[in-house]
């Protein structure tokens, strides 16, 4: 790191501890442009921030602590306060992969049946519920949004968790995904837990910070807990769980699923990064230019037992999607979480190699590395062209690209072919 960068990132932490955070913004974006290994084009410049971090090491502690206990406290579900977000009824985007379609065993309601929460009114009984409530694990609280498909009392569900990027928020993310819509067809709940706007500023999963790196701790121990809080109260089917996210959601879906191969049965990563790729914002800002080394400052930070400087295994089967026109994360980050699934030193080898061309104009490779002794599966969708966005989504949510292959529904194609129970026999 030249003294340069030093020395803007040095003024990006006293901007933003003074909440200047525009100024802090332009001073990260200088520092990236002067790198010599990569270059942020004028076009995407305005972006970098929004895609992935925002909160300055140093900084104060997390306002909602860092969690220590296991235990998990009731979820408390109620009426939204404000807007009711995307509607469940609005129409689909791309051709929706039937991987959760069962015939329905129970007519439509409006919500499961529970007597604690107030369900947003909807007119229409076969739009399901989008129900607003919140989690304590520990110290840490977070509120999330939990979509209910019609019909789901009595019957065992799938359910996918989905983490929002930077700036996004559990609506937006719902509306420019459609997982909502996939869900009332197809069958299986969804879960949006939401970042705290005091935990960081731009609403980031702090997937960079080491305390929020390690199982049944920090932001990654609470969406593992907020998840089986869920499991619990709705019924769902233990077997069935998975989760996905964009950007920063997408690194942290990687570590949570890093640290809890029992919980979750498959991984969907967009434009994220692999565990371990960073334990503080320079660290994290070397990662997102061309994928994470091993950092000299990370080394005695331990997670789970072992030093760092040593990426993760990813011991739960994992999709990835990531554009190769990405100026935010760098595309060979896609290629590290694979690695990491794969158990890998470098580029993972023997895959299977498919090209095509989506609907939307955009070309694509996909390639499939099989499972084989105790390694999962992972698959790896690179877009040609693409930036920082979710593909194939729609424009009713930021950070979108319609003209991508389906990334919601090829995650959902990929999570139906995975089971835990199938896991543990292999």
């Amino acid at each position: 790191m030249d003294d340069r960068f030093r020395g803007l990132m040095l003024d990006a932490a006293r901007l933003t501890r003074s909440g200047d955070l525009h100024e802090a913004t332009r001073a990260i974006q200088r520092a990236l442009a002067g790198s010599r290994d990569f270059t942020v084009p004028a076009a995407a410049r305005a972006d970098v921030l929004d895609g992935l971090v925002a909160v300055v090491d140093p900084a104060p502690a997390d306002p909602d602590g860092t969690d220590e206990a296991n235990a998990s406290p009731p979820v408390r579900e109620a009426a939204p306060g404000g807007s009711p977000g995307p509607s469940p009824d609005a129409a689909p985007t791309g051709s929706p992969v039937r991987a959760f379609v069962e015939p329905p065993s129970a007519p439509s309601v409006d919500a499961p049946a529970d007597p604690s929460p107030t369900v947003e009114a909807d007119p229409a009984r076969d739009r399901g519920a989008f129900l607003a409530g919140s989690h304590a694990h520990g110290s840490t609280t977070r509120d999330y949004r939990l979509y209910v498909p019609p019909g789901a009392p009595g019957r065992s569900l799938p359910l996918v968790v989905m983490l929002h990027g930077c700036t996004q928020d559990p609506e937006d993310f719902a509306a420019g995904t459609g997982m909502n819509e996939r869900a009332r067809e197809q069958g299986f709940y969804v879960l949006y837990p939401a970042q705290s706007r005091k935990a960081n500023p731009q609403g980031c999963w702090n997937w960079f910070k080491h305390t929020h790196q390690q199982p049944q701790r920090g932001e990654a121990g609470l969406i593992a807990s907020m998840t089986r809080a869920v499991i619990d109260r709705h019924g769902v089917d233990p077997e069935r769980v998975y989760v996905a996210g964009l950007s920063a959601g997408g690194a942290m879906a990687a570590i949570v699923a890093a640290g809890h191969p029992g919980l979750f049965a498959a991984a969907g990563v967009h434009s994220g990064l692999a565990p371990d790729a960073a334990a503080s914002l320079p660290e994290a800002l070397a990662a997102m230019q061309g994928g994470a080394q091993a950092q000299p400052s990370a080394r005695g930070v331990t997670v789970r037992g072992e030093p760092r400087g040593r990426r993760r295994a990813v011991d739960v089967p994992t999709i990835v999607f990531h554009g190769d026109a990405d100026r935010t994360v760098h595309p060979r980050n896609g290629e590290q979480v694979v690695e990491a699934v794969v158990r890998g030193g470098g580029p993972a080898a023997g895959a299977r190699t498919e090209r095509g061309t989506a609907d939307g104009g955009r070309r694509w490779t996909r390639r499939v590395h099989a499972a084989g002794g105790d390694r999962p599966q992972a698959e790896h969708w690179v877009v040609h062209g693409a930036g920082h966005a979710w593909s194939g989504g729609s424009p009713a949510g930021s950070y979108t690209d319609p003209s991508g292959p389906d990334a919601t529904g090829e995650m959902l194609r990929f999570f139906a072919e995975h089971r835990l129970g199938a896991r543990r026999a292999a």
